[in-house]
């Protein structure tokens, strides 16, 4: 008799890692490989879209002003920029007013927070929530940037990078609670 090996799809491993954790599985997920640099949206077990990404220049790490993209389970806590045009530049999540293409070389001197902001809190206590490894703490987000032609590459100071027109497409199919999954 022969064996029929199967491979699970991310959101299947992720469900069964979740399940295993004592979280609820997620109709959305979104799977953020640090090597691959990019993201998959999926929902109900289908993959809807890919996405290349940015994290961290940085090596991954959940430590408190390491820099790096935090591993791990996580849920969209806070979703900000609603109805904003792609591009607008956020401070302290407030949006500044002003396109990225606006500002002067000088206020342009690295990756701004543009267009929407999904804030990310860590799910697994000890490993990327609470103490010295709180994901949320960090503000981690999930955001555009005015660096779109170098995405694919590692760039950010922790964050997840995304192309600011794809940001506002996702923003609009993603919940508070949606699930995201960051692996090396």
């Amino acid at each position: 008799m022969s064996e029929v090996f199967t491979i699970d799809s991310p959101w299947e491993s992720a469900n069964k890692a979740r399940a295993s954790l004592g979280i609820k599985p997620a109709e959305r997920l979104l799977f953020v490989s640090i090597a691959k640099q990019t993201m998959q949206f999926f929902r109900a077990g289908k993959l809807i879209r890919s996405f290349v990404i940015s994290t961290s220049k940085k090596p991954p790490s959940n430590v408190k002003n390491s820099l790096g993209t935090p591993r791990g389970h996580h849920e969209i806590v806070e979703r900000i920029g609603a109805g904003q045009p792609p591009g607008m530049v956020f401070k302290a999540r407030v949006c500044t007013g002003h396109h990225f293409s606006e500002l002067s070389a000088e206020a342009d001197t690295g990756n701004l927070i543009t267009s929407r902001i999904l804030w990310l809190r860590g799910l697994e206590t000890g490993v990327n929530r609470g103490g010295e490894v709180d994901t949320h703490d960090r503000y981690i987000y999930i955001h555009g940037t005015n660096r779109e032609s170098t995405l694919g590459h590692p760039q950010s100071a922790g964050c997840v990078l995304m192309r600011n027109l794809e940001i506002v497409e996702l923003y609009d199919d993603v919940r508070t609670g949606d699930h995201v999954l960051i692996v090396d």
